[in-house]
């Protein structure tokens, strides 16, 4: 209610019937049976849930098995570090993920906190959860409705409903019944919990409470609706089974060579610890958390927030997005689009100007008032009239306002001219001269889906003998920007489809405007109209079922449902309620559509990133797995220990790693197609990467290795292959920037991180052996100068090697008489 007290009833102009109501012990019976006017909680997930799930990656049971081998053969330094990657890991993964899950705790603000009914024949306020069926409502302006009821008689009542149906502008309701099939958006006769009284008064039978109504129906469709995987999460599970099963397999061939050379146990296990570590990633999940919080500050720069980081590179894989259209795609705001006739243009908006209530703001101030007659003011003020001056110099005499019978308003000022505007088929018959051409003019006017408003004049205050001055055309217009942002959507391949409550006609004018809708194109599955709550998370579900990645934006509480249920949920910041904002992944704080399309682009970029750093990063543990295989094959000692290759693949593969994810996306990204939902993380031409540059990694430390131990104590040779393979790491990663640019081509300055994370990296390596503390925890000894320089020369093999690789196809393309610019 919009006051607590007594001094609302008098407001209230509609007079109660006596036989409206309940009396108290009925309504304490209906209480009973019904149970309280409230929506059904969903008890929030668990802490513990969150962090438990973290543990369910095969990636995590390997390394803990690792762990606890290592603890087991002594190890400690090796088993504190491999719990310690864990630990982190996991507390990451459960950060990320961990969010109060109120969708339907916000549903539940949404309802009034009392509620002004007729019991016992008297009006009386309750708390709104006592609301029962048979209780009749009293409304007024500023309300909230607390229940789902049927109008039993109503003054000049106009509902604000956007929330619940979309429809962008307040509904005029009436009494008198309608069918219960009546779509919701058109249920004239009836007024629903959770929207709120614009205008007018009323008293309605509330006929249903809490979880039946149609607020409470969407709130179990929240609670129902499934929030699926990202693809990002799919493919990464993916890669994950195929390390492990890839890991298992070594390690059984390496404990079969073991014993048949009759290789001790406790050797055999460290081996098998040493080759677990040097299979599997560690810093992966480090480095995918990082490119998405690297994307998320890019987004929130592009007016995007992110509540759940798995979304970003999610929406980079849409195939879909599921629009609203009333301020995502339009501006939001009543607009006046035409005025006809044209060179009376002047005439009209000041007449309009002078039948107005509602105030015009200034500057960028909104105003206040009925949308529609904003509109006019505005299109009236960039004419040089303003409403102040018209109520200052002739002044209001008499008015009679809009009501839902008489559908116009009119106002009589002081010069004696009555000024008058409403539904031309209402103003018509009240017309003594007509402007010729009038009916092809509204002909026109409705067919580009205008909503069309009369203005007329006339002398004294009777309705009648008045001149028909013109007709104003009005739409909610498309965001300029919006349209750009459809066609790049399309050229990326993106299927843009929109869903909204408005009426048909104004959805499929929009549609066009947009370039949603070619010429001749049909509108079955681009454009939905008059959508229901149900209706929009049936459309998402259809397109999930033929494999599509869907991202699905709203604004009002009938998106909610769909939202939950999409790849990705993305709601309105400026004009979404708090139920959507609960139930998605993104939050608009423009509520613009341009800005899902540059997200997409961004997204696109994180995935690019994304997979281009697990090549390298498999790929340096291809090659650690090679070199321990291939030194376990030759009956050689441990090239490396278990504790090397965890520095490597945290430190010297994991700093360069984390260095490439901020590298800025391809300039193309958005003129390709999007990503097949099914296509791995890494197909064939990753994989082919990864082994190959694996290959080359392990034959140049293996043969420094064989070299070593022939020329070195077993320690020695240990630092200097340690220093190689870190030395090959760290420079192979300007390689990894690109698959086809060389990287002075991409640009060395584009990622200055991974400048210094290189210099960095390799000074601290190089002082790894001649720190003692640090070369005595590493079980390193000091090389010589020759050694490091001899070192650095064979790190730049691999990525020398890369680098020139990159110029084949051009060679062959030049073979061809083909230029650079067309390769």
């Amino acid at each position: 209610m919009s006051t607590a007290d007594g001094a609302a009833a008098a407001a209230v102009v509609v007079a109660p019937e006596p036989r409206w109501g309940l009396d108290r012990r009925e309504a304490e019976a209906r209480l009973r049976r019904y149970g309280p006017n409230t929506l059904t909680r969903e008890q929030p997930r668990s802490a513990w849930l969150f962090l438990g799930r973290q543990f369910r990656s095969g990636m995590v049971w390997l390394l803990l098995g690792a762990c606890g081998v290592a603890a087991l053969l002594g190890e400690g330094a090796d088993a504190v570090a491999i719990a310690t990657i864990v630990v982190l890991n996991a507390l990451v993964g459960f950060l990320q993920e961990y969010r109060a899950d109120r969708a339907v705790l916000a549903l539940r603000a949404l309802t009034a906190p009392s509620a002004r009914v007729l019991r016992d024949g008297v009006s009386a306020v309750i708390p709104a959860s006592q609301v029962v069926p048979g209780d009749a409502l009293v409304l007024e302006a500023g309300d909230v409705v607390a229940a789902d009821a049927r109008l039993l008689s109503a003054h000049a009542l106009l509902t604000l409903e956007a929330a619940l149906t979309g429809e962008s502008t307040p509904v005029d309701k009436q009494v008198g019944a309608l069918p219960d099939s009546t779509p919701l958006a058109e249920r004239k006769d009836r007024v629903f919990m959770g929207t709120s009284v614009a205008a007018g008064t009323a008293v309605a039978e509330v006929t249903a409470t809490g979880m039946d109504t149609e607020l409470g129906r969407i709130a179990h469709l929240v609670r129902t609706a499934q929030e699926p995987q990202t693809p990002l999460q799919q493919r990464l599970e993916g890669v994950t089974r195929m390390l492990l099963v890839l890991c298992v397999a070594v390690g059984a061939l390496v404990a079969g060579l073991g014993l048949a050379r009759g290789q001790a146990g406790v050797e055999l296990l460290l081996a098998a610890v040493a080759l677990a570590v040097a299979a599997v990633p560690e810093g992966l999940p480090t480095v995918v958390t990082l490119a998405l919080a690297v994307g998320v500050q890019r987004m929130v720069k592009g007016h995007v927030l992110v509540r759940r980081m798995q979304a970003v590179e999610a929406l980079g894989a849409a195939t879909v997005i599921c629009t609203d259209k009333t301020g995502t795609l339009t501006q939001g705001i009543m607009e006046v689009r035409e005025v006809w006739p044209p060179e009376s243009t002047q005439r009209v908006l000041e007449v309009a100007a002078a039948c107005c209530d509602a105030e015009l703001g200034q500057g960028k101030e909104a105003g206040a008032g009925d949308p529609t007659e904003l509109a006019l003011l505005a299109a009236a003020r960039a004419r040089g009239v303003e409403r102040s001056d018209v109520e200052r110099e002739r002044p209001r005499v008499s008015e009679q306002p809009f009501d839902s019978e008489r559908r116009r308003m009119s106002v009589l000022r002081s010069d004696g001219v009555l000024y008058v505007k409403g539904a031309l088929e209402v103003l018509l018959p009240l017309c003594r001269q007509v402007p010729p051409g009038v009916a092809e003019a509204l002909a026109a006017l409705a067919g580009r889906a205008l909503r069309v408003l009369a203005v007329a004049e006339g002398r004294g205050p009777d309705e009648r003998d008045l001149t028909l001055v013109g007709l104003v055309g009005l739409a909610d217009p498309p965001r300029p920007e919006a349209v750009e942002a459809v066609r790049a959507a399309r050229e990326a391949g993106v299927r843009t489809v929109m869903i909204t409550g408005d009426h048909p006609a104004t959805a499929l004018a929009i549609a066009k405007e947009l370039g949603l809708l070619r010429e001749g194109e049909a509108p079955e599955g681009i454009v939905h109209a008059r959508a229901t709550a149900e209706e929009k998370l049936h459309i998402v579900r259809g397109w999930k079922a033929r494999g599509e990645v869907v991202a699905m934006t709203g604004d009002g509480v009938n998106d909610a449902p769909a939202l939950r249920e999409a790849h990705i949920g993305i709601a309105m910041g400026r004009t979404g309620a708090e139920v959507t904002r609960e139930a998605s992944d993104l939050i608009l704080t423009d509520d613009n559509f341009a800005s899902i399309v540059a997200a997409v682009r961004e997204g696109r970029g994180i995935y690019e990133n994304i997979r281009k750093t697990l090549v390298y990063l498999l790929a340096g543990n291809a090659g650690e797995l090679v070199l321990m295989l291939g030194a376990s094959l030759l009956g050689l000692p441990l090239p490396l220990l278990p504790l090397h290759l965890l520095w490597v693949n945290l430190v010297t593969d994991g700093l360069p790693a984390l260095a490439l994810v901020m590298d800025p996306a391809p300039p193309d990204v958005m003129r390709r197609p999007p990503r097949r939902p099914e296509e791995p993380m890494l197909g064939r031409r990753e994989w082919a990467a990864v082994l190959a540059t694996g290959l080359l990694d392990a034959t140049v430390t293996l043969g420094t290795f064989l070299w070593a131990l022939e020329h070195l104590s077993l320690e020695e040779a240990r630092t200097l292959t340690f220093t190689v393979l870190v030395f090959c790491q760290v420079l192979r990663a300007f390689a990894a920037r690109s698959a086809g640019m060389l990287h002075w081509e991409v640009g060395s300055f584009t990622n200055r991180a991974l400048l210094a994370v290189a210099a960095g990296t390799l000074a601290l390596q190089v002082a790894l052996p001649e720190v003692p503390m640090l070369a005595a925890f590493f079980s390193l000894v000091p090389l010589t100068a020759a050694h490091l320089v001899g070192a650095l020369g064979l790190g730049l093999i691999p990525v020398s090697v890369l680098e020139l690789r990159k110029l084949v196809p051009r060679g062959r393309a030049w073979s061809r008489g083909r230029t650079d610019a067309q390769v």
